[in-house]
């Protein structure tokens, strides 16, 4: 057999790189140990959440399918962080984790140009420094142009509850051995990683009376601009630990694989295991944990929070003392896994390697943690994976683009020692890349590569002309005293004395902008009930137009840094007066652009100078 792209792995980067190459007209097959676990929610059952709402979006907005799944099988929807500015919005979804991998599946199947093949590979073939193809358990080769490698937490893959360690890189599925030994043999550095998952419980025999529910939104929204409605099923229900908690847990840290360096992989800073928080931070009397259902048609329910490795009879002991919890019947125990995973210093931008020509690596494999980063370099690696066969250029986003830009100049330029996770903090301009914003940033990109139709193309045109309408109306229109006065009175805000430009009552944060449309008899309003969140932009531009202007003089100044390119083989060591920590950073990671240079940590400002000078004098 012999395709253009193999997609190795069928997690939520396999899925994205399999559909953005067949859809790219690239022949592609997804091969994956077992068919049936394609799409798998292998930990918590939900997708989005804080910043990962953000990449979400950004998938759906380039033509990806996360969004699309996660609204067909979601069972409750729910906007976070609405308190806060609009920049951290993010939306998050409860999943079906049966419905989600048989509507991916389902897609992947119905996809054309796309071929689904049940096999394991054992070794990836390279002639000379370029892919050639796979070998399979069943000795079976297999030429491919280009193959896109998700391994996820299979690669050496070793599972633990407490001492007991057993191969695999999910409960019931073998680990894919030999493969990781093989590309480090070609000079890719890899180390070892570790995340894990929480008990699962039985729905009938928690006592949801004492814990607190939490519903989804009133009028709940959708990930994908292709979706129509979105529907709230089942809510979530909260609960804590205690003291009483904590000290049975402790009582397994003496066999626990994590203290007793059983694992030596880290694990994620930022969802770590309950007994990481117990011993970090040890004064802390209590820890949240949410009860969330694994589904419409299981019992089963997800114990949020409580991530662990300990053996069974001090997690069953511990969920006992929590509320809601005193007669929980486990249904399977918490464990660990620890896997390997490549440096990704290691690729391009477009996530393909630098050691060996066509291959790309996406999800986990990276040093990444989360659906939403594995989706997210999993598009991104087919999308350039398809590029690569057709003879045209790289896929890139910038920092100042997308969450998904920020995600991969951060895995490329950055030494990843522990499993990474987006956060909004991570973005420099996150006020530009809001999930209000999410379309116009990256829908065009997703139309001109073929990824988006022409209809959902003329669907956020139309937003777009309705933006501009609302934008000029507004900035013509005026307001009175009168008309502004009920309105005004109600959000507690001084009254006018004077007829005042609309623009300028709707900087008030507590002022909504649809409110004084209404007041001052707009005749327009209508036309937004097609597309209600143009309102909701139009006051974000309004209320943040300084900020936003002051970060678009900063992506500009960015760019002129990007622009400054550095020379492909280009030799640091030539470059006098730089420091060692330097010369060893930009060397390994060999940047393309001065911009990127001056990201890398270790490179001082001193040091780019001293670059920019020589480059100046180069050229």
């Amino acid at each position: 057999m012999k395709f253009d792209v193999l997609v190795i792995g069928g997690g939520h980067a396999g899925i994205e790189a399999a559909v953005a190459c067949s859809r790219l007209g690239v022949q592609t097959a997804l091969i994956s140990m077992d068919s049936h676990t394609i799409g798998r929610l292998s930990c918590n059952p939900s997708i989005g959440g804080s910043a990962k709402g953000h990449l979400s979006k950004e998938i759906d907005a380039l033509g990806g399918v996360m969004g699309v799944l996660a609204d067909a099988s979601g069972i409750q929807f729910k906007m976070l962080n609405t308190s806060k500015g609009p920049a951290v919005w993010s939306p998050r979804s409860q999943n079906d984790n049966q419905l989600y991998p048989l509507f991916a599946q389902n897609l992947l199947r119905s996809t054309t140009g796309l071929r689904l093949i049940q096999a394991t590979v054992t070794e990836i073939l390279v002639n000379g420094d370029r892919i050639s193809g796979v070998k399979t358990l069943d000795n079976e080769t297999i030429e491919a142009r280009c193959i896109i490698l998700c391994g996820g937490t299979f690669l050496n893959g070793m599972m633990y509850t407490g001492m007991t360690a057993t191969k695999g890189g999910r409960v019931g599925e073998q680990p894919a051995e030999r493969i990781s030994d093989m590309l480090a043999a070609y000079g890719i550095e890899k180390g070892r990683l570790k995340t894990g998952t929480p008990p699962r419980v039985d729905a009938r025999s928690i006592d949801f009376s004492v814990c607190t529910p939490h519903n989804g939104d009133e009028n709940p929204q959708p990930f994908s601009i292709n979706t129509q409605v979105v529907r709230n099923r089942l809510a979530c229900w909260a609960t804590v630990t205690s003291e009483q908690t904590h000290d049975i847990l402790r009582t397994g840290f003496d066999r626990s694989p994590m203290f007793t360096g059983l694992i030596h992989g880290a694990g994620p800073r930022y969802c770590p295991s309950i007994e990481d928080k117990i011993a970090r931070f040890a004064d802390k009397p209590s820890h949240i944990i949410v009860l969330e259902p694994e589904g419409l048609s299981t019992n089963t329910v997800y114990v949020n929070g409580f991530s662990t490795s300990l053996p069974a009879d001090v997690q069953e002991a511990g969920l006992r003392t929590i509320p809601g919890l005193s007669n929980a019947r486990i249904l399977r125990y918490g464990y660990a896994v620890e896997y390997d995973f490549f440096f990704p210093y290691q690729l391009t931008f477009g996530l393909e390697t630098k050691a060996i020509d066509g291959l790309f690596f996406a999800g986990q494999i990276n040093g990444t943690s989360g659906y939403e980063e594995a989706a997210s370099q999993g598009l991104v690696a087919g999308i350039n994976a398809a590029l690569k066969v057709r003879g045209e250029g790289q896929f890139t986003l910038s920092r100042s683009e997308a969450y998904i830009g920020v995600l991969i100049d951060d895995l490329v330029n950055k030494n990843t020692e522990e499993p990474y996770r987006i956060f909004t903090s991570l973005a420099e301009y996150r006020l530009l890349l809001r999930i209000d914003t999410v379309y116009d940033r990256l829908l065009p990109k997703g139309h001109r590569l073929g990824l988006v139709s022409d209809a959902t193309y003329r669907r956020w045109q139309r937003s777009q002309e309705l933006t501009d309408v609302l934008v000029t109306d507004v900035d013509r229109s005026r307001i009175t005293p009168p008309q502004a006065a009920e309105l005004l009175a109600s959000c507690s805000e001084d009254l006018l004395f004077e007829t005042t430009p609309v623009r300028t009552v709707a900087r008030r944060p507590t002022v909504p902008l649809r409110g004084l449309l209404s007041a001052i008899s707009y005749d327009k309003i209508n036309l937004f009930s097609e597309h209600p969140d143009v309102v909701h932009a139009v006051e974000t531009i309004i209320r943040y137009d300084g900020y936003i202007q002051k970060q678009l003089r900063e992506v500009e100044r960015f760019a002129d840094n990007e622009r400054r390119r550095i020379p492909e083989g280009f030799d640091f060591g030539t470059v006098p007066s730089l420091s060692t920590e330097a010369r060893e950073k930009l060397g390994r990671i060999r940047p393309s652009s001065l911009g990127q240079a001056s990201r890398i940590p270790g490179v001082s400002a001193s040091d780019i100078s001293i670059l920019s000078l020589y480059l100046q004098v180069s050229d």
